[in-house]
């Protein structure tokens, strides 16, 4: 017969599963050349975290194996739909980059740069690049890496810009519907989608507005201008790729079929087919078209720009895209090492996408899923909760308590999705059985709205999570330098509790339709 853990059992096997994540993780290097952690992957330290639990399940608490693959079957099945989407998503990067639509966006995202607006333009064009892929590592490492080389230009201070790209898109991650996070969240805490999507937008929009404050009033420090490096970004994107308002009916697709509350994934399936539509009729075969869907996009011309290295190399590409580089051009006067270093920007930019590059995260979930099944099977979790909800008393200490142990988790576990797995299958019967003095239950948006709040945001302001790892090398940005102006990101959480804490957009379970009709007949009677 399996044992029942007590509390002090389960915080250690916690405690050690998140030092194991965090040694494998984190790579620091001291002052005398030495290292901490073993910088691997987090898949790797999360297997073994897996296994670590897995033994004090089998050996001490005396679980059966099968029992255990039940628990990571169960696990992993909450989350096939995001899975798949992932999937899809990387295709729709491949489609979308290959048919100008990310490259138009970005195109027209900097016609409105102009110095003093130049933070609340990195921020909006963050969020809308975000929106439309529904992915803020991308938007970070396409958008938000041009965002950066245009702040260098300008001379503007490169972490108030960093901080400005990584709010917008984050934002964008938390809202899209394509967004990984946004259906993981709902998956594991058993809400609706678009449902929880409509009920961060109580939380996110306030803060996204404060933030667009903050940003408009920062502007009066960026003087300064850099046309010329602007126009050359798009006149290489011209030459790469057809820009058009064309490319813009995709994401609208996307957005109007999000609206219409239609599923995640139709809507995705529309916006890489006609992406398709879009390369097909521009002259790409099919062969390239379906291809750039499973390996991604491999620029053609771009790599070209990023070799130019004289003057005389500069005029000959410009004798040969004349369309792109039109003669008097401000981009043709640039020295050949910021031609080149633009060159090499676009190419890292749009080199990205298919289903290839999902693979990593797809593993990623899996893994992490396996450790929050075989840790609830355990009980692990269950014995943490019910010590916990001993002292929550209040919707406001139940919210708080979601919120600090998803940025626990984000420290400690070095992983988003796990600041999401973890706490949502903790809190998630407590939110489908507490019966508050109103007669009601909390409905199971509060849950996911609240994961996303802390564990999506918080994420990459830790340095060694893996969002704070990533964004920070591709921004070339270090994580504590750019923390203070991550005014979305700190802010978020803080605001979900200022609501709750005034009873503020407070969503309840609609009453199950049997219990509805007794209570009704109940009243009758009385």
């Amino acid at each position: 017969m399996c044992r029942r853990p007590g509390l002090l059992l389960s915080i250690s096997v916690l405690f050690i599963s998140a030092l194991i994540v965090t040694f494998g993780v984190v790579d620091v290097e001291t002052a005398s050349g030495s290292h901490i952690g073993l910088g691997l992957p987090a898949q790797v330290p999360l297997l073994f975290a897996t296994i670590f639990a897995a033994l004090v399940g089998v050996l001490y608490l005396k679980q059966s194996w099968k029992k255990m693959e039940e628990g990571i079957s169960d696990a992993i099945q909450v989350s096939i739909q995001a899975i798949i989407i992932l999937v899809l998503v990387g295709c729709l990067v491949g489609s979308w980059i290959q048919s100008g639509v990310v490259a138009t966006m970005i195109y027209y995202g900097l016609e409105v740069m102009n110095p003093r607006y130049f933070y609340l333009a990195a921020l909006i064009i963050s969020v809308v690049v975000a929106l439309a892929t529904g992915c803020c590592w991308t938007t970070s490492s396409t958008v938000g890496v041009a965002l950066i080389g245009i702040s260098a230009g300008l001379g503007l201070p490169l972490p108030i810009t960093a901080g400005f790209i990584i709010s917008g898109a984050y934002f964008g991650d938390k809202i899209s519907p394509l967004s990984d996070t946004t259906n993981l969240a709902p998956a594991v805490s058993g809400s609706e989608l678009f449902d929880h999507v409509r009920a961060m937008m109580s939380t996110t929009v306030p803060t996204l507005i404060l933030t667009a404050l903050i940003a408009f009033m920062m502007g009066d420090s960026a003087q300064g201008s850099d046309g010329g490096r602007i126009i050359l970004i798009q006149n290489m994107m011209r030459a790469e790729f057809d820009i058009s308002l064309l490319a813009f009916i995709p994401p609208a697709i996307i957005l109007l079929m999000a609206t219409l509350k239609i599923s995640a994934i139709p809507g995705i399936i529309a916006g890489i087919t006609a992406s398709i539509i879009i390369s097909l009729t521009r002259g790409s075969s099919a062969h390239e078209t379906m291809n750039v869907l499973f390996s991604g996009y491999v620029p053609e011309h771009l790599n070209a720009f990023a070799q130019a290295a004289s003057p005389e190399a500069i005029h000959e590409i410009a004798r040969n895209f004349a369309s792109a580089f039109p003669e008097g051009s401000p981009a043709l006067s640039v020295s050949p090492e910021v031609f080149s270093k633009v060159g090499e920007l676009l190419t890292n930019l749009f080199t990205r996408g298919g289903m290839t590059s999902m693979l990593e995260t797809i593993c990623l979930i899996v893994v992490a899923l396996s450790l929050g099944g075989i840790m609830e099977v355990c009980g692990f979790l269950t014995v943490i909760l019910e010590a916990l909800m001993k002292h929550v008393k209040s919707v406001f200490g139940l919210i708080a308590s979601v919120l600090a142990s998803s940025f626990i988790a984000n420290v400690f576990l070095s992983e988003q999705y796990l600041s999401i797995i973890v706490p949502g299958r903790m809190f998630r019967n407590a939110f489908n059985s507490k019966v508050w003095p109103n007669g009601k239950r909390l409905a199971p948006v509060m849950l996911s709205r609240s994961l996303e709040d802390s564990g999506t945001m918080t994420s990459v302001l830790v340095p060694w999570n893996t969002c704070g790892v990533y964004v920070s090398s591709v921004l070339g940005v270090a994580t504590l330098d750019y923390l203070p102006y991550c005014f979305m990101n700190w802010l978020n959480p803080l605001v979900s509790l200022a609501m709750t804490f005034f009873g503020i957009a407070i969503i309840w379970r609609e009453p199950e339709p049997q219990k509805a009709e007794e209570a009704m007949l109940a009243t009758e009677v009385a």
